[in-house]
């Protein structure tokens, strides 16, 4: 039986946080990545590389941005997002059910955990294209979201990946762990491989191996009729393996079950996410309306910026008929669009009249949808200011639902529309852990040398989500876990 001191399993950004801090922590370790090396990184991956991050000022934001340029600094208002704002901003959107301490924790330490990623290679930059707007000749930032990871999350995973293999990691592809088992010299960790059966023994254990999004029998169960019918638009590895095992080892199951991360997502979209098909969310239907095949509108598009209702649209599409709907641009706000909308493979319809684009959009009721236009237009108040870069009051009166900001007459073109379905990023539902990461039991006891990180953690999040929390809690407790699971092999945990 091969031995370490600490195996970490998963693969993602959370996964190699705490691989590398382990091992920088003197720790002997083992990674366990279940896909093979092409499709390696888990969720993270497939992400846009975004980090919410608490900051006073540029000041602190020059600590992970050390490359700004004075022209940079002198066009761009980089703003605040202190610490009370993210955290209260986190908690409401959880309906104040979020385990309060451990996402104080991640608010606390999101700015010295990147500069710790910083310190260790990974590139940070602005998010000018997705996340900022010119007014008035400087970029504005919304949403609370300022960084993004340069190359985004596959150049995070890539980067992180160089870091633990340069840091002595021992780093196994294509190892599926299946079973934990307890005795009295630490963990037995049960492993399959292309090869065959395996069996590691380690002091400790960091579960990071995401929620159960790509399970199709568990979408629908804890989610919900025709769950099982969404696209999966991250990777294909997350199937629960690492809640499971911790359940059947004592952890206590925590956060929402019947709750996930779901956004619109191009309609012909591969089933699975796919590392060379990024990209293929929609998330800007702020600037737009959005139809469902009877021609009829169904979601308030602006009633707060994208990074605080985005995650809950593909469940809205997933209930629509056929699951299937369409956002609408016209010529005044295609051009603000990023570049999700410009991909390849992108499911785009254009025309020069309302009358074209209805004829065009297939399954839809022409008649109802023009109708639905022509109400909307009516029902702006054209007396307020447009303003992407905040939350403007341009809204609708005497329709529902209502359109509360951004509110465009859809009247000038060439029109624009996207067909667009359900895509699940991730569960909210997984096991219990403290600021440590040490997995709890059902009376709040950490189970010995068990650590969990990243989307397998419940508790953070609520019906809701934050964009850019993701990577930052999965950082922040990853890293944390894997410095209590090394000091735990040497004696030294508290």
């Amino acid at each position: 039986m091969e031995a370490c001191d600490v195996v970490v399993i998963g693969g993602g950004n959370a996964a190699l946080c705490a691989a590398l801090s382990a091992r920088q922590a003197g720790a002997r370790v083992t990674l366990l990545e279940r896909a093979p090396h092409a499709q390696r990184g888990g969720n993270s991956a497939f992400t846009g590389g975004a980090f919410r991050v608490a900051y006073e000022g540029v000041n602190d934001l020059l600590e992970i941005l050390p490359d700004l340029q004075a022209a940079e600094l002198d066009s761009t208002d980089f703003g605040t997002y202190p610490a009370t704002q993210f955290f209260d901003e986190a908690v409401s959107m959880s309906g104040y059910r979020a385990d309060s301490n451990v996402l104080e924790h991640v608010v606390d330490e999101s700015l010295a955990t990147m500069k710790w990623l910083r310190a260790n290679g990974v590139r940070f930059a602005p998010i000018y294209g997705r996340q900022s707007f010119r007014i008035d000749g400087k970029h504005r930032f919304w949403g609370g979201l300022t960084v993004e990871v340069s190359g985004g999350g596959y150049a995070l995973v890539q980067t992180l990946f160089e870091r633990v293999e340069a840091a002595g990691v021992q780093v196994q592809y294509e190892s599926r762990a299946t079973d934990l088992a307890r005795d009295a010299d630490g963990w037995i960790v049960n492993v399959r491989t292309r090869d065959g059966e395996q069996r590691l023994r380690a002091a400790a254990v960091v579960l990071a191996t995401g929620g159960f999004h790509a399970n199709l029998a568990w979408r629908a169960q804890y989610l919900g009729p025709n769950w099982d019918l969404a696209r999966v638009r991250g990777s294909r590895y997350n199937t629960g393996d690492g809640i499971d095992m911790a359940l059947r080892a004592g952890a206590v199951a925590h956060g929402n079950w019947s709750g996930c991360h779901a956004v619109f997502y191009d309609l012909n979209a591969p089933p699975f996410g796919d590392i060379a098909l990024l990209n293929q969310q929609k998330n800007y239907f702020t600037l737009g309306i959005v139809v469902n095949a009877e021609g009829r509108r169904f979601v308030d598009e602006g009633r707060d910026f994208r990074n605080y209702t985005y995650s809950g649209m593909g469940a809205r599409a997933l209930a629509q008929p056929g699951g299937v709907a369409w956002q609408i641009f016209d010529a005044k706000t295609v051009d603000l669009l990023p570049d999700e909308y410009r991909v390849k493979h992108t499911t785009r319809i254009t025309a020069d009249s309302l009358e074209a684009l209805a004829a065009k959009l297939d399954g839809i009721d022409t008649t109802a949808f023009l109708e639905t236009v022509r109400t909307f237009n009516a029902a702006i108040d054209d007396s307020v200011a447009f303003n992407p870069a905040v939350l403007d009051a341009r809204a609708t009166k005497g329709i529902e639902p209502p359109k509360s900001n951004w509110a465009l007459a859809l009247d000038t073109a060439p029109f624009v529309a996207y067909a667009v379905t359900c895509g699940i990023t991730f569960t909210y539902g997984g096991v219990k852990v403290n600021v440590h990461g040490q997995v709890l039991d059902e009376n709040d006891a950490p189970l010995p040398a068990l650590y969990a990180a990243g989307e397998m953690v419940g508790g953070l999040y609520y019906v809701k989500y934050a964009g850019g929390i993701g990577l930052t809690a999965g950082s922040v407790i990853g890293r944390a876990a894997g410095a209590h699971a090394a000091r735990a092999v040497s004696g030294e945990s508290d």
